[in-house]
């Protein structure tokens, strides 16, 4: 009897179709970051400068952010088909996200606090061999940079596999890569983030060595810390709406003229959330005159939606 059922089991898989090339790309980049994090903090010690030494402060915890990211890929694969995750681990990438954004905002919290205090209390600065370590760890940045920039193009494949449930039950399951990897995108904010830093201290260093401006040096730092905490909130705001599990209003208005248009159906009640990198899941209960099956081709359009419960009630 069970053997009879076994075409109606499905996975429920949403890794995004670039998963271990992205985590992948984060391994090269938490190697690169490692060794320059090392090179800038010995550098900013021995030479003085307070900007090259928050850039290698900064690029340590970043190493350890992005770390987290790797470690998150990991488990999301050995645990993808594990039956304990309902909806998958889609979303862990998101959660690894939100950790990241977390600590770029302790990192910007603590480069200004370090740089207010080298603003009213200067020291002095080795400009000319900090200004050689500081272009070495920008470079490694924009390499950094590229890698992971080049992990954010997804070319997508669709599957549709579709199964009936008793009571009008009808239940979906498409299948596509997405784009919207939020633990790539942390680690990238911390590239970026870093690269930010490595500029302002190599202009601070400049203006220190050629105009005599010391007081730039921490400024810069402050200006770093700024738009860091910026891009530290941005994360953290789209993260946690998807561990919130917010609607999309664009997916719901979308959802809604598929299924309301033909003028034979209302939705009473519909929930839609995010479960992976452009994978949504939604539950939705139709009064309508409309068959199940009618129903589900009108959602075909909405590739966004991989996995869709539709509960229908007799208009």
């Amino acid at each position: 009897m069970n053997q009879t059922f076994d075409h109606l089991k499905h996975e429920h898989v949403y890794l995004g179709h670039d998963h271990d090339r992205n985590a992948r790309r984060t391994m090269w980049v938490v190697l690169l970051t490692a060794v320059m994090m090392v090179a800038e903090i010995v550098a900013g010690i021995a030479y003085g400068s307070m900007a090259l030494l928050a850039d290698g402060f900064h690029m340590a915890t970043h190493a350890g952010a992005l770390t987290v990211a790797i470690l998150a890929y990991a488990f999301a694969k050995r645990h993808a088909r594990n039956p304990r995750y309902t909806f998958g681990t889609g979303k862990v990438g998101d959660l690894a996200g939100f950790a990241s954004a977390l600590v770029l905002g302790v990192i910007a919290l603590g480069i200004a606090v370090e740089s207010g205090q080298r603003l009213l209390n200067p020291t002095n600065v080795a400009f000319d061999q900090a200004i050689i370590v500081a272009v070495a760890g920008l470079v490694v940045n924009l390499v950094s940079a590229a890698l992971l920039a080049g992990g954010g193009h997804h070319h997508g494949h669709d599957h549709q596999h579709h199964h009936d449930h008793a009571h009008d039950h009808g239940h979906d399951h498409h299948h596509q890569g997405g784009s919207n990897d939020n633990n790539l995108r942390g680690a990238y904010l911390h590239v970026l983030a870093d690269a930010l830093t490595s500029v302002l201290a190599i202009v601070a260093l400049v203006a220190g060595r050629w105009a005599g401006w010391v007081w730039l040096d921490p400024l810069m730092g402050i200006v770093g810390a700024v738009v860091i905490a910026r891009w530290s909130w941005s994360l953290m705001r789209d993260t946690a709406a998807v561990l919130l599990d917010t609607a999309d209003a664009h997916l719901i208005e979308e959802i809604t003229e598929q299924l309301e248009g033909p003028g034979d159906s209302r939705i009473v009640d519909l929930h839609v959330w995010r479960v992976g990198p452009e994978a949504h899941a939604a539950i939705i209960a139709v009064a309508t005159t409309a068959e199940i099956d009618v129903l589900r081709e009108r959602l075909k359009p909405v590739h966004e939606l991989q996995h869709i419960t539709i509960e229908r009630h007799a208009a």
